[in-house]
């Protein structure tokens, strides 16, 4: 196959490297900003020494193109600092509107070149194709990742000017025409080595991101996440800390060892993230301790009562059936606390009076209500005493 991995549909890419590559696409203005000064300059000196107003409606064209596609990169960045977060077919279309710029500003240099060879000024045609060229090596180092493009994009530059110099009668025009179209497939061969590198390194980067963000037994989300995610969580509104631990866990694993230990993990894992909705964070917390956040907090208590019943249904690990039981402590803000760790505070305390009752789960609430009648009453600001 000519290229390798090189489509941009939706199947080409995760969504993720696919909102990486549109962004750096708007990444930089300055490309944009200097094909427009260069044709600019070179159309007023072409336009001076020949009189010919065709090249100077094609300078024209060019800045307001330039203009158009400054203004489009401008709305581009403010869409992605706004919210929602930008989704797949949204990304899609503004990528479609910036490959749209870029080969119509292509077109426009090509015919741009192709006129100032039907001129005959050398030291202008020189100019006009310099533009045209840099224009293609930009094209090169920022559309390897969209080949699609950048093949269009090359042959809206390429294929006005190699078509007139074909059209002229001598072996001058005819060797650059043939110029021109081997700076073309070198071109392309170019952007088909940097597409398949450039997506094995961002892809490699997303998954050591994933991997520095998971458990490795467990396949959950590690502390470091709920570090980093649980104060966004609690910016937007209440949320639910289940903190919990497993009761018997450590008289199983001194019995069956620690292959069944690290078995009967995986599965309470797996219990947990059947148990979360998609926005919910499971979250390991080292040895048999882990954390549930919950979104919709409004149901935290019968979140807690579902853990406790199915972390508390029987286990079959290598044909041996283990029980377990599980001790949850629950806090929910803004009652409970109003910062990470003051719910991570309010949910270890509330699971340390759990451990002590022997399993199941105890609200937070209760206990600030049972330290103080009055406390229902009155905000909670930071950890508790």
């Amino acid at each position: 196959m000519f290229f390798n991995r090189m489509e941009s549909g939706p199947a080409s890419i995760s969504d993720a490297v696919h909102l990486e590559v549109i962004t750096g696409l708007h990444g930089t203005m300055m490309p944009t900003i200097l094909a427009a000064a260069c044709q600019a300059m070179v159309g007023a000196i072409t336009t001076y020494e020949t009189g010919d107003m065709m090249t100077a409606g094609l300078t024209v064209a060019g800045v307001v193109v330039a203009v158009v596609r400054l203004a489009e990169i401008f709305a581009f960045r403010r869409r992605l600092a706004a919210p929602p977060r930008l989704g797949r077919a949204e990304a899609v279309h503004w990528e479609r509107r910036y490959i749209a710029g870029t080969v119509v500003t292509a077109f426009v240099l090509g015919v741009f070149a192709a006129r100032s060879i039907v001129l005959g000024d050398a030291l202008c045609s020189v100019m006009a194709i310099g533009i045209g060229f840099g224009f293609g090596a930009g094209v090169v180092a920022r559309l390897a990742l969209r080949p699609v493009a950048a093949l269009l994009d090359l042959a809206a530059i390429a294929a006005p000017a190699a078509i007139v110099s074909f059209m002229q009668p001598d072996l001058r025009h005819v060797g650059l025409g043939l110029l021109i179209l081997m700076y073309v497939v070198a071109s392309f061969e170019m952007v088909r080595l940097s597409f398949n590198a450039s997506i094995s390194q961002i892809t490699l980067k997303r998954q050591f991101e994933q991997l520095a963000r998971s458990d490795p037994m467990t396949g959950v989300s590690n502390r470091s996440v709920l570090a980093r995610d649980l104060p966004v969580m609690l910016s937007a509104g209440m949320v639910a800390v289940h903190t919990l631990d497993l009761d018997r866990f450590k008289e199983a694993n001194d019995r069956f060892g620690h292959p069944a230990g690290d078995a009967l993990l995986k599965q309470v894992a797996g219990r947990l993230k059947a148990l979360a909705a998609p926005d919910d964070l499971v979250i390991r917390m080292g040895g048999d301790e882990f954390v549930l956040v919950q979104r919709a907090a409004s149901d935290a208590e019968a979140m807690a009562r579902r853990i406790v019943q199915s972390i508390g249904r029987p286990y079959e690990v290598d044909g041996q059936v283990i029980d377990l039981g599980a001790s949850v402590g629950v806090a929910v803000a803004p009652d409970d606390g109003r910062t990470a760790e003051a719910l991570l505070s309010r949910s270890d305390k509330a699971l340390y009076r759990a451990k002590q009752n022997r399993g199941g789960y105890v609200l937070a609430s209760e206990l600030r209500m049972a330290d103080n009648p009055t406390a229902s009453r009155e905000p909670v600001e930071g950890v508790a005493a």
